[in-house]
């Protein structure tokens, strides 16, 4: 073989050899996996907390949140009873109240026949409170035709009484579950008194 043609030969040798040499490297480094994870100049993200659709703020789970148990309802169904029996305790209180306050201004006439400022403050107070049990009835303000109406102060206050005292029985004697039409009537008749009253003091 003539000189020439070996160097040649020798540096397509080296070529082809360096050739493969790059490419074996190449390779392995796509396919070793990088244990190494980038650094970042930003710190991690703490995990974001999940709100408690049935947490300590929460009476019941909103609408997208994961349906009742049955625990649950049975603590939220015994909530509601005890709301609805104290509720019905503070009618029962109201109408104990309005008797008392019919008592006492009835009492009071009898010994000054006139009434005083603090017969006006008892009979703004029975007014309130028995609007108050007209609507937990589920009552609303009616017309209403008076049998035997009052012709002067002293059978206004006399009837005020007598219906004050039927109105307080009526609501301690009702079951909370259960809307009475005594009650409601009771109430209007004795709103209805107590403005016939207030034309006699005019």
């Amino acid at each position: 073989m003539e000189p020439g043609a070996s160097k040649r030969a020798l540096s397509y040798f080296v070529v082809v050899a360096t050739c493969l040499f790059c490419f074996s490297i190449s390779v392995s480094a796509q396919t070793t996996p990088n244990n190494n994870p980038p650094s970042s100049n930003f710190p991690a993200r703490p995990p974001q907390k999940t709100s408690d659709p049935m947490g300590p703020e929460k009476t019941s789970p909103s609408d997208d949140g994961p349906p009742l148990t049955t625990f649950e309802e049975e603590m939220r169904a015994k909530r509601m009873i005890k709301l609805a029996e104290k509720e019905h305790q503070q009618n029962v209180e109201r109408a104990r109240e309005i008797s008392q306050l019919a008592k006492d201004l009835q009492q009071g006439f009898k010994t000054k026949s006139t009434l005083d400022r603090e017969d006006v403050k008892r009979l703004d107070r029975l007014e309130k409170l028995t609007k108050k049990i007209r609507g937990e009835a589920g009552g609303e303000a009616n017309e209403v035709q008076i049998v035997n109406s009052p012709t002067d102060r002293s059978s206004a206050v006399t009837q005020i009484a007598e219906v004050a005292e039927s109105l307080s029985k009526s609501v301690q004697n009702t079951p909370r579950q259960v809307v009475s039409a005594s009650v409601i009537d009771n109430a209007n008749v004795l709103l209805e008194l107590v403005r016939i009253l207030r034309t006699f003091s005019q």
